[in-house]
């Protein structure tokens, strides 16, 4: 009996081959559980201080209070003016900082997923990562050329080939890359390399996406890519100067610093804000025409005849108001009627992408997503908001704002055989002819 409890106690459970496996699987869940242990225990990081030492030596008699609402404000002011020299460039150059935006808060975010998850020894990953970005640019970049240079891709052969398979090769692309990935798996390093796969494509989601509408927003006129971000600003400023001077009440856990008096205070300023920068913006006509490429002169133009969003009208004001400030009618352009829309949701839905970001730094136990700029953090520090918002504004101009564009209804029926285009004539006439439109011209004539 007792050496039949030995033996038994000697034997193993199962086959070798079970315990093998088994072995594996632990390796496997070991490699990314750990990995993820170590990012949770690991302390907060305490970045340098990366103030510019000129300002270090002009403030170092203030306290550590002042001196960052000093340091934030200057700095702040510097990025208005940069911001301001932009848009005297033109359309095209904020298009490519748009560009150059979207690269470094793609790698600010790639960056923390390398450092927290220790992914130095996985296999292609950083290389995979930027493969992908240049495949989603590849994608959303060649739909936009394709939308809104439609006579020059018409143009030049190579553009027209490109333009119709444009698709079925970027889908060919991102095939490319994701077999690429199947290929680099490492069985020690599975889960850590999907949790990376993962990491990397919810950040395209979040930044080339979104910043892809920035540039749709852009084409719609200068005004509705300069309004909402600079409510966005606005709104920034003001509920850092009404927290820093009146705050008292946290506002929300993530970020102990916001405050309600600062909410409240950012967001009247920013409707306020919104509806004097729209009737500035409103009387030039390079800042409401769409943003549209001339064949002829190789260049972007943006004269047109404003529509009536851009036009003053007056306005009766409701009974209840006029009792207040006396005032019976008031003359406005619609336009600053949705800049109120759009200041709203910049001042009250806005901030939630910066609690969002709060929440993804105190994850991570990381203070900023990086120190490009002193006082402020990273690129995607500033723009957290900004993408949110990238997102409303198109959307609320879908729903809203945009009509059907003949212009580009021409650009594709002249692109159609002749004998299409003999239909979609003789069809348009008679419908013309039953509505009595084009008798009545014919009599004009």
């Amino acid at each position: 009996m007792t050496e039949l409890r030995q033996r038994t106690a000697r034997e193993p459970d199962g086959p070798p081959e079970d315990k093998e496996s088994e072995s594996e699987a632990k390796v496997d869940g070991e490699t990314a559980s750990d990995s993820e242990s170590r990012a949770e225990a690991s302390p907060p990081l305490i970045p340098a201080d990366d103030t510019p030492e000129v300002l270090n030596r002009a403030f170092s008699s203030l306290s550590s209070r002042w001196k960052n609402w000093w340091v934030r404000g200057i700095l702040t002011l510097a990025m208005i003016a940069f911001f301001f020299v932009i848009i005297y460039l033109g359309p095209l150059v904020l298009m490519i900082i748009v560009m150059c935006v979207q690269i470094k808060c793609f790698h600010e975010i790639i960056t923390i997923g390398y450092n927290v998850y220790h992914s130095y020894d996985l296999p292609w990953f950083r290389t995979l990562s930027w493969y992908f970005l240049l495949c989603v640019n590849y994608f959303f970049y060649g739909e936009t050329v394709t939308d809104y240079f439609f006579t020059l891709v018409q143009r030049e052969e190579p553009l027209r080939i490109l333009s119709k398979y444009h698709r079925f090769i970027s889908f060919t692309l991102y095939l490319t890359g994701f077999c690429m990935f199947v290929l680099s798996l490492v069985k020690k390093h599975y889960r850590l390399q999907f949790y990376m796969f993962g990491w990397t494509h919810v950040t395209l989601l979040i930044v080339v996406t979104q910043s892809h509408l920035v540039i749709h927003n852009l084409f719609e006129g200068m005004i509705w890519f300069i309004v909402p971000i600079s409510c966005v600003i606005c709104n920034d400023i003001m509920a850092y100067m009404f927290g820093f001077f009146f705050g008292r009440t946290p506002l929300i856990k993530l970020s102990p610093k916001k405050t309600w008096e600062g909410f409240i205070g950012g967001f009247f300023a920013t409707v306020v804000f919104g509806l004097l920068l729209s009737y500035v913006m409103s009387g030039y006509r390079c800042f409401v025409c769409p943003v549209e490429y001339n064949n002829d002169t190789n260049s972007f133009t943006v004269d047109c005849e404003p529509s009536d969003l851009f036009r003053l009208q007056e306005y009766v004001i409701p009974g209840v108001i006029q009792s207040i400030i006396g005032w019976k009618i008031v003359r406005m352009y619609p336009f600053q009627i949705h800049s109120i829309a759009l200041s709203t949701f910049a001042s009250l839905i806005g901030p939630f992408g910066g609690f969002f970001a709060s929440g993804f730094k105190r994850a991570f136990k990381i203070k900023d997503f990086a120190n490009t700029i002193p006082g402020h953090g990273g690129i995607m520090d500033r723009f957290d908001c900004q993408y949110l918002m990238a997102t409303f504004v198109n959307v609320y101009i879908a729903s809203f704002i945009r009509g059907p564009n003949p212009s580009k209804l021409i650009q594709q029926f002249l692109t159609l055989r002749p004998d299409q285009q003999l239909h979609i004539f003789n069809t348009l006439k008679s419908h013309l002819t039953d509505k009595g439109m084009l008798t009545a011209a014919a009599e004009d004539e």
